[in-house]
């Protein structure tokens, strides 16, 4: 039989290898992508919408993918290392029962869907965990990148408020401590409860949309409260995040549904393919992720902001009518 190179190239299974050990990371990475380019260009072409709309809704995409990305990657390395020690001695950070009600008959313990829904509570989970800090930043950028990305000539607003943001963080090398912590959590009855239940239910979409649902809640909280954010233009901007996120999420699952077949063809196929490969489950653990990311990032990034853009715009009683 011969054999698609689509299933054994080297850059997919390093990508799937990453989407499956940084989960977060990787979700953030596409977005960092898709909003820096496709989505800013999607929300330009919305038809009919006041510009300066358009130019809020543009930063506010920038500074979240921007924020989210930052943050991620000084958090994710030490919880992707946390858990590898796990993989790698579970007995020193887990109970026998533990491993006992988490590993699967006649596979290992690393390979068993119950043990990775636990690990990804961390490593995907950590997106949910980051999702206020991330917000609270988005919003506090968003005045100042409005000065940087659209410059209004006119009129040159001082930026000595907002010089000192900075994303400078501390790395502390304590990840045995972390693996002990995450260790703890994963011994409890409740997390052994939840990955029988859920480990087979498509958790990764349900973390992905859980984690956009609160950093949209606490955007929107921390707009309202903006003393920099023009009052004029506030409106827009929080029914353009609620309106996206509602559509992104619902849009999501049904695609997500509709593709189920061809993935697990895919996944068929792909493991035909790499049946020898020692890492072949982490690569499905990592096409179980990236799937739910990357269909949530083309539908947020792309398809959506065209909608959202217009009917935030329709729903702002402040929009000034410049829609050009």
């Amino acid at each position: 039989m011969k054999v698609q190179p689509i299933y054994t190239n080297k850059f997919l299974k390093k990508g799937l290898e990453f989407a499956a050990g940084k989960g977060a990371l990787f979700t953030t990475t596409a977005s960092l992508v898709l909003s820096t380019a496709a989505r800013p260009l999607a929300i330009l072409a919305a038809p009919d919408t006041d510009r300066e709309n358009k130019k809020y809704a543009c930063v506010k995409s920038i500074a979240s993918s921007f924020t989210g990305f930052l943050l991620m990657l000084a958090a994710s390395n030490p919880v992707s290392r946390a858990v590898k020690n796990i993989d790698k001695e579970p007995l020193k950070y887990l109970k026998k029962r533990t491993i006992d009600n988490l590993k699967a008959p006649n596979t290992t313990l690393k390979n068993s869907g119950k043990y990775t829904f636990a690990t990804q509570l961390f490593t995907l989970g950590l997106g949910f965990f980051m999702a206020v800090p991330k917000s609270t930043l988005t919003c506090a950028l968003i005045p100042p990148l409005m000065t940087k990305v659209f410059p209004d000539r006119k009129k040159k607003e001082k930026l000595s408020d907002n010089k000192n943001i900075s994303f400078a963080g501390s790395y502390k090398s304590g990840t045995d401590k972390l693996a002990k912590f995450f260790g703890k959590i994963i011994n409890t009855k409740a997390v052994q409860n939840l990955a029988d239940k859920f480990h087979d239910k498509h958790y990764e979409m349900h973390i992905i949309s859980l984690t956009d649902i609160l950093a949209t809640g606490t955007f929107i909280n921390q707009t309202s409260k903006s003393k920099k954010i023009k009052e004029e233009r506030k409106k827009a901007l929080m029914y353009n995040a609620g309106i996206s996120t509602a559509l992104c999420i619902g849009g999501s699952y049904a695609l997500n549904n509709l593709s189920k077949n061809s993935t697990e063809k895919f996944i068929k196929k792909f493991t035909e393919a790499n049946i020898n490969d020692p890492k072949l489950a982490t690569y499905i653990e990592g096409i179980r992720i990236a799937k739910p990311a990357l269909i949530m990032g083309g539908i947020y990034y792309i398809i959506i902001p065209l909608i959202s853009t217009f009917l935030a715009d329709r729903f702002d009683p402040n929009s000034s009518g410049k829609r050009h």
